[in-house]
């Protein structure tokens, strides 16, 4: 049932459940097809968080009349079984109060958002009048499915989504053909040092770039882990994966998923500890074990939240980690990711930075997407991977291995993770010279995938083109693709799947520069608007670097950086935890426009960078005042 164009649309998340990217993502799509839309302010969340009671169920339906919805978006990304409850009890309001279309109410659709299972159940058990979004939605899928009529969606998202969809048309080509079955591993063992505890990540790009045409190498996350077996029966399991891994060939870089207890109490008794997911590692020995499982695969792991230097150290004498990985500003109790405060986490971090340095060894930023998983525009983005590399640089990294999450947020248009890219690689790439080199490694996002593994296959080629589209022209670039594998949304990837996505990610990356070059598909280095956009980025990065650079003290170092996100140059108007610590770095709202994430004021209209530094600049004296108290 298409919406009137007097439809009015109402979106509730209980309070229990921090995500909102989703929710807030919607509205500003149906705003922008003109749709009025309202979203639960914290006395109705609340409320949602126990629809059983009477006084809260009161609550929610007088909202819904005062404020005349026509169509309801519910949002619950927690437990599956409650999501089904909760929705059983609102739909039952809803009909027991006449409120439904059908019986003559207002309400002419409703939707809901969360795990795949629970919308499988909530779909069932409502017979359809229930549409549900599982993850993975495009953007006219998206709105189509909220009943927007396609005459209604405005024409630049339209031309937005189109290069999408080609993607998507190129991904399913790939995968119903099922040539992709018929690649072959890459044999990358022509030099010395293979295999060796002397092997390194660049000697093996090398070794690489001198065949043709390049493969990129291919990382893969790997993380076998159950709670009901036994820990160290776990640690056998994920050897035997490893070695199934290093023996088809397939896999270049294995990157081990380590639960939270190997990151933050390592060594230790972890006794009744819960253990976070991941695979439960708790000495040098069992590292070292793993190496050897592994060999000739290059290995890489978490970094540590406790103890981070002493970590990194163990990590060269044990799996020789081909490059190091600290996402600086977190995995602390900033979002209640580690033990230590912001400070003295970055103080960790870059007493870490200068052991790598003098290992030799690269070093990824794991920064940009958790800036963005918090709501982050599209500048802070590009600006806290400058920034990081920058650091690296100064602390005498060599190789920095420049991350770019892909599809973060979801309803990112892919014409925009272009511009994105090219500004990002463009500014960090502007920092080298002969002793500081930058490395891309692109990959899909976190939440990218849909369920259903056909489509999330089909996703996972359209992915792989759109990493290739960010430096079109060069057959070297990405150097290494972290391969996120097609089950993401469904469950855990065994070595069998891992060595499937890799064949879907190498088959349609040369397929798609066979096309290219055959002039079958669009050249994207000449799209103009995907260039004009660039440039804006650029701009307002070097708007934001510049007042950093010019108003804090020694901005690379840890005082600096603390200094750089509490006085609100990179804002995140999600983050959750340290709030009143935090409270300037969670000024600003941001709101998608056109595929893209934006900065805006209370008009919901896009702020200039110039405002946004001078109100950062404005906090820098009582944020430096703070280290009195740290002394």
């Amino acid at each position: 049932m298409f919406a009137l164009d007097t439809d009015i649309f109402a979106f509730i998340k209980p309070s229990l459940d921090a995500h909102t990217l989703g929710v807030n993502s919607a509205a500003e799509l149906l705003r922008q097809c003109g749709y009025k839309v309202i979203i639960g302010d914290e006395t109705i969340d609340k409320a949602m968080n126990d629809f059983r009671y009477e006084a809260n169920r009161e609550l929610v339906l007088n909202w819904l009349r005062e404020n005349r919805i026509n169509r309801i978006g519910i949002s619950y990304r927690l437990d599956q079984d409650e999501a089904v409850k909760m929705m059983g009890y609102f739909m039952h309001e809803l009909e027991s109060n006449g409120m439904l279309y059908y019986q003559g109410g207002p309400i002419r659709g409703v939707f809901y958002g969360g795990l795949p299972e629970g919308c499988r159940k909530i779909e069932k058990e409502h017979k359809g009048f229930v549409k549900t979004f599982m993850g993975g939605e495009s953007v006219r899928e998206t709105l189509t499915k909220m009943g927007v009529p396609e005459e209604r969606i405005p024409k630049d998202i339209m031309e937005g989504s189109l290069y999408d969809d080609l993607r998507m048309e190129f991904g399913k080509d790939v995968i119903q053909a099922q040539e992709y079955n018929n690649f072959k591993p890459i044999d990358r063992s022509g030099y010395k040092e293979y295999g060796t505890g002397k092997d390194t990540v660049i000697k093996r790009l090398q070794h690489s770039m001198q065949n043709k045409p390049f493969m990129p190498l291919m990382r893969a996350h790997v993380g076998p882990y159950s709670s009901t077996v036994d820990r160290l029966d776990s640690i056998k399991e994920f050897i035997s994966w490893a070695k199934e891994l290093a023996s088809a060939g397939y896999l270049d870089i294995l990157s081990i998923g380590t639960s939270q207890l190997s990151q933050s109490n390592f060594g230790e008794d972890w006794g009744d500890k819960p253990n976070g997911g991941g695979v439960p590692i708790n000495s040098p020995e069992e590292y070292s074990m793993i190496w050897e499982a592994a060999r000739p695969l290059l290995i890489r792991t978490y970094a540590g939240t406790k103890d981070i230097p002493q970590l990194a150290e163990m990590y060269e004498k044990t799996i020789n980690i081909c490059w190091h990985a600290l996402s600086l500003w977190w995995f602390n109790k900033l979002d209640g990711r580690g033990p230590y405060d912001l400070y003295t986490n970055l103080q960790q971090h870059i007493e870490t930075l200068k052991y790598i340095a003098k290992t030799n060894k690269p070093f990824e930023a794991n920064v940009p997407h958790h800036f963005a998983f918090r709501g982050a525009d599209d500048v802070t983005y590009i600006v806290s991977a400058y920034l990081s590399a920058k650091l690296a640089k100064k602390m005498g990294i060599r190789t920095f291995i420049l991350q770019n999450m892909l599809n973060t947020p979801r309803s990112t248009w892919g014409i925009q993770d272009l511009a994105k890219s090219r500004a990002m690689l463009t500014l960090v790439k502007s920092l080298e010279d002969e002793n500081f080199r930058v490395i891309l490694q692109p990959r899909a996002g976190l939440d990218y995938f849909k369920p259903d593994l056909e489509e999330a296959k089909i996703q996972l080629a359209a992915v792989t083109a759109l990493m290739d589209d960010i430096d079109p022209h060069d057959e070297t670039s990405p150097p290494i693709i972290h391969v996120v594998s097609y089950s993401e949304a469904s469950h855990l990837a065994t070595p069998d799947i891992i060595n499937e996505s890799i064949r879907i990610t190498q088959y349609s990356l040369q397929k798609y520069r066979q096309l290219r070059r055959d002039g079958k598909i669009e050249d994207m280095s000449r799209r103009q608007d995907v260039r004009e956009r660039m440039l804006e980025l650029i701009d307002a990065a070097n708007t934001v670097i510049s007042g950093i650079e010019s108003s804090v003290t020694d901005p690379y170092s840890a005082q600096g950086f603390y200094t750089i996100f509490a006085s609100g140059f990179l804002p995140v108007p999600y983050l959750w935890g340290e709030v009143d610590e935090f409270k300037y770095a969670k000024y600003w709202r941001t709101k998608p426009i056109k595929g893209g994430i934006k900065i805006v004021d209370e008009k919901d209209k896009p702020v200039t960078y110039n405002k946004v530094v001078d109100y950062a600049k404005g906090n820098i004296k009582e944020i430096e005042m703070r280290f009195h108290s740290f002394q």
